[in-house]
């Protein structure tokens, strides 16, 4: 009789317990991050990131992370801006950079209220970093990923050419047929002549090179915006707040120019048609046939395809300047957020514990100075071919990043600037008067900020 009674009392505590594991359960509160705005689609960096969420939610009971993971990065703003229409907002967005960011500012939290209640340390970054998130609308983000601009050389096809390598550090001369000459956007053109090569084996500085048969690229701009392109030759602003006017700067109509040219006259850098062809699959770089991309190193995250051994270069110089053009990748907290703190928590994590290996898959130098090192090697082991890691860091105290800096009526202004950009690079390139379309660009600009401001 004491074992029956015995065994009841055990049962009616095993079902006293389900009710309040379901309960804890339903207590749990949803944080969700949306993922696609800025990096973070690409199937390799998929699985990591959920491996991230599933990680934060076997460790805690408060909290239940879920991923809105968008199809694509082109995807992402339109899908981000039904949520918000639907009143069913993210908490968490990110990693973004600015120009994805600006598509919806004036909608994120000003995280400093949060960090003073958590007591979150912000010392532990470079103030000029976190400086860099300060605005008139408080806080909206914490330096997270670092992406400098940096020069991807196919180390195979400079061998094969009998070319010296770019230079590794800012400053140092480039040994061109024998002679010690400045690094500079001109030798990067007469490098990338001779590695431009057609099918007969003649290169883009020989007379019987034949333009129509191109097989190997000297150099490209590659997965960029053109605004970003033009900065390579210095970071003006072409929309002045304080007069709402609009004007091309000096160095966007000469670097237009030397696209154009390259492009169209000396052929070393290929056109739309050539990129989207079977020859630079799975993209430029990646195929194998690119010698230079000029590019931010988010671009590590995706060379896996490439089987020639590559390394890392510094930029070139333009009138006795560098011009690293850098993005900054964060996460953000939306205003509409229902739950901010537990978000704050998630971001934090997403910060802390989580950042390395969110960072090795984004391809993003920390903002964390105490993983800077453990990044760089995890790097090398994936990479054994790169020597040169060294010039991620060094390029960052050449950083601009005025090609994503915010204008009225943002999102169609950037759809210009994509306009122009397949212009230019599109098979109609070859006939445009480039400072005519540059004139048009800027007062179809005007007329789009005037929108908005009127």
């Amino acid at each position: 009789m004491k074992r029956n009674v015995a065994l009841l009392l055990a049962l009616a505590f095993v079902l006293a317990l389900v009710p309040l594991a379901n309960a804890n359960a339903q207590d749990k509160v949803v944080v969700t991050w949306f993922i696609g705005l800025g990096t973070g689609t690409n199937v390799d960096q998929i699985p990591v990131q959920e491996a991230v969420a599933k990680k934060f939610n076997e460790s805690q009971t408060e909290i239940e992370l879920k991923l809105n993971i968008a199809a694509s990065n082109q995807a992402a703003p339109d899908v981000l801006s039904t949520l918000i229409a639907a009143g069913d907002a993210p908490d968490i967005v990110g990693p973004v950079g600015w120009s994805g960011a600006n598509l919806f500012a004036g909608q994120y939290l000003d995280l400093k209220p949060l960090v003073e209640k958590m007591g979150y340390d912000l010392s532990q970054y470079p103030e000029a970093l976190v400086k860099q998130y300060e605005s008139p609308e408080g806080l909206i983000g914490i330096p997270f990923a670092v992406f400098p601009g940096v020069l991807y050389i196919n180390k195979d096809l400079f061998d094969e050419a009998g070319l010296a390598y770019p230079p590794t550090e800012f400053g140092a001369k480039y040994m061109l047929n024998g002679e010690e000459v400045d690094w500079t956007w001109d030798t990067l053109v007469e490098v990338a002549k001779i590695l431009t090569v057609d099918a007969n084996g003649e290169d883009a500085t020989s007379d019987a090179f034949d333009p129509t048969k191109i097989v190997q690229y000297g150099f490209d701009h590659q997965w960029d915006t053109i605004r970003a392109d033009f900065d390579t030759f210095g970071g003006n602003p072409f929309y002045d707040a304080a007069t709402g006017k609009v004007t091309v700067p000096d160095n966007w109509r000469e670097h237009a120019k030397f696209m154009y040219n390259a492009i169209w006259v000396d052929h070393f850098m290929p056109n739309n048609t050539a990129v989207n062809s079977d020859l630079l699959k799975p993209h430029p770089f990646a195929s194998g046939k690119i010698a230079m991309s000029r590019t931010m190193l988010w671009y590590t995250c995706c060379l896996a395809d490439l089987k020639s051994n590559w390394d890392l270069a510094v930029v070139p110089s333009y009138k006795g300047n560098y011009y690293s053009v850098t993005d900054m990748d964060t996460f953000r907290i939306m205003k509409a957020s229902k739950n901010p703190e537990a978000a704050f928590k998630v971001l934090t994590y997403l910060q802390g514990e989580a950042a390395l290996d969110l960072l090795k898959a984004y391809g993003a130098y920390p903002g964390l100075p105490e993983l800077q090192e453990p990044f760089i090697k995890g790097l090398q082991e994936k990479y054994p071919s790169v020597q040169n890691w060294g010039v991620a860091p060094a390029s960052m105290a050449y950083a601009i990043s005025v090609h994503e800096s915010y204008y009225p009526n943002f999102a169609k202004g950037q759809l210009r600037f994509a306009d122009f950009a397949t212009l230019l690079r599109g098979d109609q390139g070859a006939s445009i008067d480039v400072d005519a379309e540059l004139d048009k660009l800027a007062a179809d600009l005007q007329t789009i900020i005037d929108e908005v401001k009127k």
